[in-house]
């Protein structure tokens, strides 16, 4: 599996200290000039402080004499820094596997795609990753799995990092120290005020955003379903068995033939269709009232149907 992306051309240390001396006066002004330095104060006394290496390395990990030494070079003073939770080193480039999966090797995580740190974004790409592939994985162990499922994955989560490559590359621009960039920062400011843009960029930073493409107009299917009320309470304990649920305000939709794999909840209250299946992932499949068109969706994300009764009349059952 090879891999493509843009080298760091700057590199940041990143230290969770103790520090005896007040850094306001000093980050205040530094940041004038250099938003990369910053100070951030955290509970029980420990401060984390993002610093500007002075160069770009592929060796191993700073170690704490050698970040105080380059915050004093930086700063002026190490602010009485001792104690440190932790030393490490990031740099500004990005690397994007060019396949998810080899046959029965799949890459999730930080093994499929590697960015800075900058807006946070990699703990839920990588969860989202996990998510995604861990019911595909199950399903093809259990031997329901169709045929293109785990094909999915890739399909649905290589863009997902591509996006947020995108946007930690943005980030790291907006932040160099030139005056042009500067009146970007300022425009970039304005725009973000406009009713719908700042909606859109936290659902993009927090992920929450992500639709995956099931081919539906309905903007609603392929996006992750929020944790609604219910007649029976909260949505999300629902999903916690890992299996597909089916939300059904008729209670006329059919699912018998999947109910080794699929939840059918009947529940009027929360719901804005008469029903919507769910994956195990919380992703919407299908919404609409035809019996056909879900017993097609169920098909093509749970496998056929075939259940024999007394298995269906085991299987877990929140009707």
């Amino acid at each position: 599996m090879g891999t493509r992306g843009e080298p760091s051309t700057a590199d940041t240390y990143l230290a969770d200290v103790e520090l005896t001396e007040d850094p306001t006066e000093t980050v205040a002004e530094l940041r004038r000039t250099h938003l990369r330095f910053g100070i951030a104060p955290f509970e029980g006394g420990v401060s984390r402080i993002i610093l500007p290496a002075a160069d770009v390395s592929d060796g191993p990990q700073p170690t704490f004499e050698e970040f105080r030494d380059r915050l004093r070079e930086f700063a002026g003073t190490d602010f009485g820094a001792h104690s440190p939770r932790g030393v490490s080193r990031f740099g500004n480039g990005d690397r994007l596997a060019d396949a998810y999966r080899t046959g029965r090797v799949f890459l999730a995580g930080d093994a499929a795609h590697t960015h800075p740190p900058t807006g946070g974004q990699g703990l839920n790409l990588g969860v989202q990753d996990a998510l995604n592939l861990g019911w595909k994985l199950a399903a093809a162990v259990a031997g329901w799995a169709p045929a293109d499922l785990l094909d999915t994955y890739e399909a649905e989560r290589r863009p997902a990092a591509e996006r947020v490559i995108a946007s930690t590359r943005a980030m790291v621009a907006l932040l160099r120290d030139d005056p042009r960039t500067g009146a970007l920062r300022t425009l970039l400011t304005e725009i973000g005020k406009l009713p719908g843009v700042s909606r859109h960029l936290t659902e993009r930073i927090s992920a929450i955003g992500v639709r995956y493409d099931f081919g539906s107009d309905d903007e609603r299917v392929g996006r992750r379903m929020p944790d609604v009320g219910l007649e029976r309470g909260r949505l999300y304990p629902l999903l916690r068995s890992g299996r597909g649920l089916l939300l059904d305000r008729t209670g006329d939709l059919p699912a018998v033939g999947w109910a080794d794999r699929v939840d059918h909840v009947v529940d009027d209250a929360g719901l804005e269709a008469p029903g919507l299946l769910l994956r195990p992932d919380g992703h919407v499949a299908w919404i609409g009232k035809d019996p056909e068109e879900l017993r097609e969706q169920l098909t093509r994300w749970f496998g056929a149907a075939g259940v024999s009764r007394d298995r269906a009349a085991d299987s877990t059952s929140c009707t």
